[in-house]
């Protein structure tokens, strides 16, 4: 078996249900299992990560004007893997290689490989992703038995909430900064599952633009800083800005935490779970153990207390 997967969520599972040794490409974004370094990468952006979150915007909405490719696929040097198997999404065209161009580049070769696609914008659609990815490396019995754990695991956190009758707190998720998105797809509902209530996220749409007014009229409890493929250090720098804004004075009312968009938010994988545990322990701290410091941190309380110097 020779794999091929243009999407980090993609590898992880992969990776998740034993099958890692069964990569032989993966996309410039991949960095979860950390043994990636013997595998080919077969895509790459000319966007510039590490611009502002304005200046990224602006290159892509220029280069989608344009008509410009976000993202290039190294066709030969897939063709020369020879891949049995190429994952791909249709989610999001500015997130990774598009699903059309994917299955125009595995029709051309020989043996045309299967292509299959991840599409799912709710946790059970992540869910039976992980199910079909395992089932496509040959690993339907792992892929079943993680789903399983995942879901007792989701289990435990509902159980947990309901037997403390546990207040619900209004919840904003950023899924950018500027301009400003709404977490979409499946962090509504992963906010409901943690035990809070997202009071402008819609469970399953795509992400959202919102204006400021919006935002400060939304009377949010809790501000979740979570930019879509930042890392923990920069979804706090970004959370930092904001509250030292004059525009987002409204944000010192609110908790207002940073999270690693990266491994909680952003990617539809086996780690979705972690979020919704992750957003428990911030909601309701007391019920739960303290959060993982490594993919959340505090950065303001509702006292209006800085957290962080």
């Amino acid at each position: 078996m020779r794999v091929v997967s243009l999407l980090p969520a993609a590898t992880e599972i992969v990776a998740a249900v034993g099958a890692a040794e069964a990569l032989v490409g993966v996309s410039h974004a991949c960095d979860v299992p950390g043994t990636l370094e013997r595998v080919a990468r077969v895509t790459s952006t000319v966007v510039d990560a590490f611009a502002s979150p304005r200046a990224i915007d602006e290159q892509v909405r220029a280069m989608t004007a344009d008509g410009e490719p976000i993202f290039g696929l190294d066709e030969g040097l897939i063709a020369a893997l020879a891949p049995d198997v190429i994952f791909t999404q249709a989610l999001c065209d500015v997130c990774a290689v598009t699903e059309s161009d994917v299955r125009a580049l595995a029709a051309q070769l020989t043996p045309p490989p299967r292509v299959v696609t991840l599409s799912g914008t709710s946790l059970d659609g992540v869910l039976t992703d992980i199910g079909a990815v395992a089932d496509a490396v040959g690993r339907g019995a792992a892929g079943a038995a993680l789903v399983a754990a995942l879901r007792l695991r989701v289990r435990s956190v509902h159980e947990t909430l309901k037997a403390a009758q546990a207040p619900r707190p209004r919840v904003l998720v950023l899924e950018w900064t500027d301009p400003v998105y709404l977490g979409g797809h499946w962090v509504p509902e992963l906010v409901k599952r943690a035990g809070g209530i997202d009071v402008l996220g819609v469970t399953g749409a795509h992400s959202m633009r919102a204006e400021l007014e919006a935002l400060s009229h939304a009377r949010a409890e809790i501000v979740c800083v979570a930019p879509c493929g930042y890392d923990l250090g920069r979804a706090a720098a970004e959370a930092q800005a904001l509250l030292a804004d004059p525009a987002w004075r409204w944000l010192r009312a609110c908790d207002v935490w940073a999270l690693d968009g990266n491994a909680l938010t952003s990617r539809p994988g086996p780690r979705l779970v972690d979020t919704i545990e992750t957003m428990a322990r911030i909601f309701n701290p007391s019920l739960f153990p303290p959060t993982d410091a490594r993919l959340a941190e505090r950065m303001h309380d509702a006292r209006g207390v800085a957290t962080r110097s």
